[in-house]
């Protein structure tokens, strides 16, 4: 799903088109803008949605902070090598620390393999992650393009494991063979959903915490991941490449069976929890994806490079869940992605390339939001 350095690639080098009838809307006014920007020059004139925002990690590749349900602390995904890791393994932090290179947060993970995707568990006590550790010690190659196009790789090592804080592995929670991993809890705090390739495609299912009930939600081809639950746990949103054409099933298929994806093609999708009135949601053309709700349950925030000329830059936008009112929320010209509100509703934590020194090291950082 989320391999970050595959994702650096991805939005300096994808070919894209834009959808002229689709075009965001703006609404900030220069006074406002220039307000903002003197107050926080880390946000950009436009981005009006952020009251204040604060950078809470300095180098390395950084990703997918999740809030735990009490939004006083995150777990994220780093590979930051001047913290001892060679790939993505899982870190935790208060909410209201930073980290340097020099000072790294505590790693809960177990250093071994690869990881990715952790999310908290509704007692704060414990994590849900996938890892490959099971299969190997050391981190697994990572390929990154294929006869000239962008792929990511679907280890068929990653399983799901519950684990503490302070890093022991307490439950395994999936053990077919085959890809298990991407899985976030519902708000409610009674579901997971995850991706796995058990029936032969990559689709999406859901399981009780403990791992039981496990139920199949998609299954149309195409690669189906990256689900997060509405804020009342009725609703799926997730990203998904659906292949039309019989060369794209083909592409497809054979990636597939070598344990790839190509990633630059995503439309969002929505859903009831148990899979039922399944719709598209956007049909923007390039890579739409991390898409999560918004506090209210009415709107989408999720990445997109679809106004982009060639490839980049991804931005966030907002868009309700009837399709209508797209609305751009960040204004850079490089990365922004992985949005995730708090569960208060008052925080949005998010990776960025801003900030970096025009480097291409991926930061969290966390703002204060305003509708």
């Amino acid at each position: 799903m989320k391999k970050i350095v595959a994702l650096l690639i991805l939005f300096i080098a994808i070919s894209s088109c834009k959808n002229e009838n689709s075009k965001p809307t703006k609404t900030t006014s220069k006074i406002e803008a220039d307000s903002t920007k003197a107050k926080n020059p880390l946000i950009f004139p436009e981005e009006k949605n952020f009251k204040s925002l604060r950078q809470v990690t300095f180098g390395g590749d950084n990703a997918e902070a999740y809030w735990s349900f009490d939004d006083k602390q995150l777990v994220f995904q780093s590979n930051n090598a001047k913290w001892n890791v060679g790939c993505d393994q899982m870190f935790l932090m208060n909410a209201n620390e930073t980290f340097t290179d020099s000072i790294a947060p505590p790693m809960i993970s177990t250093g071994k393999g690869r990881t990715t995707c952790a999310y908290f568990l509704p007692d704060n006590k414990h994590i849900i992650y996938a890892s490959t550790h099971l299969k190997q010690d050391v981190c697994p190659e990572t390929p990154l393009r294929k006869n000239g196009k962008y792929i990511w790789p679907i280890y068929d090592s990653y399983d799901i494991f519950v684990a503490d804080l302070e890093g022991n592995i307490v439950k395994q929670l999936t053990s077919e063979i085959g890809y298990d991993a991407e899985p976030t809890v519902s708000p409610k705090g009674d579901k997971i959903v995850f991706t796995s390739t058990r029936s032969g495609d990559l689709e999406l299912y859901t399981m009780n915490i403990d791992g039981s009930d496990v139920k199949q939600i998609t299954n149309e081809l195409g690669y189906d991941g990256g689900a997060f639950f509405s804020p009342d746990g009725t609703k799926l949103i997730f990203r998904s490449s659906r292949p039309k054409t019989e060369q794209e099933i083909k592409d497809y298929k054979d990636l597939l069976a070598e344990g790839l994806v190509e990633p630059t093609e995503m439309e969002l999708y929505i859903c009831n929890a148990d899979g039922s009135d399944l719709r598209q949601l956007t049909d923007l053309g390039n890579a739409n994806w991390s898409p999560f709700f918004h506090p209210s349950g009415e709107k989408i925030l999720f990445s997109s490079n679809f106004e982009a000329e060639r490839g980049f830059p991804f931005n966030l936008y907002l868009i309700d869940i009837d399709g209508k009112n797209l609305t751009r929320v960040t204004h850079g010209e490089t990365f922004d992605a992985f949005p995730v509100f708090s569960n208060d509703g008052k925080s949005l934590a998010f990776s960025s390339n801003r900030n970096n020194g025009g480097g291409r090291d991926t930061n969290l950082f966390i703002a204060e939001w305003q509708d």
